[in-house]
C-alpha cells in the first residue's frame, strides 16, 4: 500500500513562498503521476498541479500558473510543490495524491476521490 506524507505547510504573508514536499513509501507504480489537490473550509477539493513520472510534463490549474512549480525526484520518491507569490485565496489544506491507475494528468480534475492514493494533508495559510 502506498503511503504519502506531506510536509512544508505553514503560515506566510501574502507574496511569500512555501515549498511542500510529499514522500511516498510502500508499493508504488514507478511510472505513476503524482500531484497536489487542496481543500479550503466549506469548499470542494480542487486540483492544483500534477506531474508525470518522468517529470517532463506538468499540469496546473489556471489560478496557480506562473506562481507554483511542481517537480519530483524519483530517486527520493518525493514530489514537491514550490509556491511563490502566495495569495490569501491559496489558503487550504494541501493533499498529495498519487495516481492509482496511471492517467493523463490533464484529466485529473475530473477524477474521483477513489482514483488516487492520498496523503494526510498539510495546512497552508496565507495572511493578508
Amino acid at each position: 500500500q502506498v503511503q504519502l506524507v506531506e510536509s512544508g505547510g505553514g503560515l506566510v504573508q501574502a507574496g511569500g513562498s512555501l515549498r511542500l514536499s510529499c514522500v511516498a513509501s510502500g508499493v508504488i507504480f514507478t511510472r505513476s503521476p503524482m500531484g497536489w489537490f487542496r481543500q479550503a473550509p466549506g469548499k470542494e477539493r480542487e486540483f492544483v498541479a500534477a506531474i508525470t513520472w518522468s517529470g517532463g510534463t506538468t499540469h496546473y490549474r489556471d489560478s496557480v500558473k506562473g506562481r507554483f512549480t511542481i517537480s519530483r525526484d524519483n530517486g527520493k520518491n518525493t514530489v514537491y510543490l514550490q509556491m511563490n507569490s502566495l495569495k490569501p485565496e491559496d489558503t487550504a489544506v494541501y493533499y498529495c495524491a498519487a495516481d492509482r491507475f496511471v492517467s493523463a494528468i490533464t484529466g485529473w480534475e475530473a477524477k474521483s476521490f477513489e482514483y488516487f492514493s492520498w496523503g494526510q494533508g498539510t495546512q497552508v495559510t496565507v495572511s493578508s
